[in-house]
């Protein structure tokens, strides 16, 4: 049965944790390859789950050593982009190396959380950017990391959980107007998501 929350009974000693990180984090390379779509140039969607965002509050707990005080941020962050049974959840990241690149292209991406969509079965969802920082500031530029939930709709779930359907990502900015069709694997992968 697929979790839709990290609580603090889910956090395991660091001590514990040193034992089955290398371990866990191979894992993990496999589960998120099958949970990535890259669209155009730049973009990412990373879709989460409740084991992406176990393994990267045990990760920031493990690099920052901040004890129980930690916790309770780390499970506030992260907690809420697990999919809660009736959605998708992404990171999606801009990946530009070069900072004057970087800084060019999101200059121009102002809102760009606003226009970004699954497209399958003649359903449309538009994503809702979580709502813990605002991602675009005052002049216009964008971050270049954004958390959104694509909510669904009962019917909406049956449609994408049927065999082959084809899912388009997309993110419809006039800055950078892209779309992708997610491979069946990751769609197979993202159906585990719903309750």
């Amino acid at each position: 049965m697929t979790k839709h929350d990290i609580t603090r009974a889910d956090i395991i000693p660091m001590t514990e944790y040193a034992k089955i990180r290398i371990e866990k984090r191979k894992a993990l390379v496999e589960t998120k390859r099958n949970r990535r779509v890259e669209i155009g140039p730049f973009a990412c969607f990373y879709f989460e789950s409740y084991e992406t965002m176990w393994m990267q509050i045990h990760e920031m707990l493990y690099i920052e050593r901040g004890g129980e005080e930690q916790i309770e941020d780390e499970l506030r962050a992260y907690s809420p982009l697990v999919p809660k049974g009736n959605e998708l959840v992404a990171t999606v990241m801009f990946e530009i190396d070069d900072p004057i690149r970087r800084k060019s292209v999101l200059t121009r991406l102002g809102g760009v959380e606003h226009t970004m969509s699954l497209q399958f079965a003649g359903e449309t969802i538009t994503a809702v950017p979580e709502q813990d920082v605002e991602r675009t500031n005052a002049e216009g530029k964008a971050s270049s990391v954004h958390f959104m939930h694509f909510p669904f709709t009962r019917e909406q779930i049956e449609k994408f959980r049927q065999p082959r359907t084809q899912v388009i990502v997309g993110i419809g900015h006039e800055g950078y107007a892209h779309m992708a069709v997610m491979a069946e694997v990751v769609r197979q992968e993202l159906a585990k998501d719903f309750a």
